[in-house]
């Protein structure tokens, strides 16, 4: 007969946790911000009002949905869900049309002249009927 005798464990070293994507987030916002002397009119995700306009926030997207089709009096066509944050939080992202085909997973973009409105809880972007998103880095 044979006996197991548990032999300890040595715990594994501890690192600091750091979040790598939000390094390169700061990073590359940063290095874009030395390069043209800063972005003023930059709004953070700390920052954003509910049902007021989202002059330019720059995001990166954590996460894009699968692609659905919407018809309704509104808008008839292609729409994602995704998720984004910037260094200072998350906020949910809704992609209209062509958008959906151009942003990925990764991907930081730029909204401009969009909208902030609350869903379920959670504030949600789009850059809405007159608002322009553009990829800055994939």
């Amino acid at each position: 007969m044979t006996t197991s005798v548990a032999t300890p464990r040595s715990p594994l070293p501890t690192r600091p946790r750091t979040d790598a994507r939000q390094s390169i987030l700061k990073e590359i916002a940063n290095s874009r911000d030395r390069a043209r002397g800063g972005n003023p009119n930059r709004t953070l995700v700390s920052d954003l009002k509910i049902g007021a306009p989202v002059g330019c926030a720059e995001l990166l997207v954590l996460r894009r949905y699968p692609r659905r089709t919407v018809s309704s009096k509104a808008w008839t066509g292609a729409l994602a869900a995704a998720c984004a944050r910037d260094e200072s939080g998350l906020v949910g992202l809704v992609l209209w049309g062509d958008q959906v085909d151009r942003v990925r997973t990764g991907d930081i973009i730029r909204i401009e002249n969009g909208w902030c409105r609350m869903s379920q809880g959670q504030k949600v972007v789009s850059t809405g009927r007159t608002g322009r998103l553009t990829v800055l880095a994939a």
